[in-house]
């Protein structure tokens, strides 16, 4: 392998790339795909805090908390109403003010007040609301706080759906950039001839293979990471995250380039991503639904490269926690690596053929 010839490829591939239109998409795709899931589930644009009231008696708390610009308030009916808002993650919290309780506020008495907080909220919105809610009160006496207020979680406990959506744009990003981009490029070489044309010079097949796969690693890297920001999911301990990225991306560009050195044209490249895009897809559906049994998504070989991204850059672990997945990552690598030689050297074959 000539390393001069791999940058001289390397270097062709990119300043050809944004003609193709699979690049464009590459670039395109998963920064579309952030932009409707993360303004759908409100992570992008960092949603307001939500309160849910039950006002039975025209309370003045529920008058002052919604004069208030940085807290959404919705009323509702009655108490199981609001608690099954709460439940659903309608609403981040739900307080009912019953009839009288400004009176008794007034008083001296301690009525008990349960403030219901849903098991999804972020973390910020329950402390906002919460300590609103406490000044509020104490502001109906101007002196200690004159009620018990007692905080009640309400539904599982989880991660956002907006989290949990993390490893599937992340997912296309690998998908797109690090195994379509080298798989349609080295096809196209086929289909125009220039492949043929690559081994009439000093360039071996090899250059070519190794050309491609780093066209992916860099351009998957790029993107996962890109996506990570996106997504607030890049976390503080950034260096270790760039490892698993760089990890993931070694192995969705060789299985692209193996992908490629297969399919003699694009219509068979297309089939067999299509044929094999549930195994592909599959690890990142038990982020979504995490009561699914975890243990059938190591069955499938993208997971040992979802799973570190998962833990190290949404749940801020570290790379000591993860070297068993990223060793097995590794040696699936390295098996599709030998497997494009093998194909790379049919491929010379046939090229020479025509």
């Amino acid at each position: 392998m000539s390393p001069r010839s791999v940058m001289t490829i390397l270097k062709k591939d990119f300043a050809l790339g944004p003609r193709s239109t699979v690049f464009l998409w590459a670039l395109v795709l998963p920064l579309a795909i952030t932009l409707v899931l993360q303004v759908a589930f409100g992570t992008l644009f960092q949603p307001k805090p939500r309160l849910g009231i039950v006002d039975e008696g025209g309370s003045r708390i529920a008058r002052e908390v919604r004069a208030m610009e940085g807290i959404r308030v919705t009323a509702f009916s009655g108490a199981e109403a609001l608690r099954a808002a709460v439940e659903a993650n309608d609403v981040d919290a739900g307080i009912v003010l019953p009839r009288g309780f400004d009176a008794a506020v007034a008083s001296g008495e301690r009525p008990r007040l349960t403030f219901w907080i849903s098991g999804q909220s972020y973390a910020v919105n329950r402390i906002v609301l919460a300590v609103t809610t406490i000044d509020l009160l104490r502001g109906l006496e101007g002196k200690e706080p004159p009620v018990e207020v007692r905080l009640a979680g309400v539904g599982e406990a989880g991660l956002p759906m907006s989290v949990r959506l993390v490893p599937v744009i992340v997912f296309y990003a690998l998908v797109m950039a690090g195994l379509f981009v080298p798989g349609s490029s080295l096809v196209e070489e086929k289909e125009t001839g220039t492949l043929k044309a690559l081994l009439v010079t000093p360039a071996r097949v090899a250059d070519v293979l190794v050309a491609k796969w780093l066209l992916g690693v860099v351009l998957a890297s790029v993107m996962s990471i890109v996506t990570l920001v996106l997504n607030r999911a890049l976390g503080p301990n950034w260096p270790e995250v760039l490892v698993v990225v760089a990890a993931a991306a070694m192995l969705s560009s060789v299985l692209g380039v193996v992908i490629g050195a297969f399919a003699p044209d694009s219509q068979t490249m297309f089939g067999i991503v299509k044929g094999s895009g549930i195994l592909l897809f599959a690890p990142v559906a038990f982020y979504v639904f995490p009561d699914w049994p975890q243990w059938i998504a190591r069955l499938f070989p993208l997971y040992w490269i979802i799973d570190p991204i998962w833990r190290v850059a949404v749940l801020g672990g570290h790379l000591p926690e993860i070297v068993s997945e990223l060793a097995v990552a590794a040696g699936i690598t390295a098996a599709l690596g030998v497997l494009a030689g093998v194909l790379g050297r049919r491929m010379r074959i046939q090229a020479a053929a025509r």
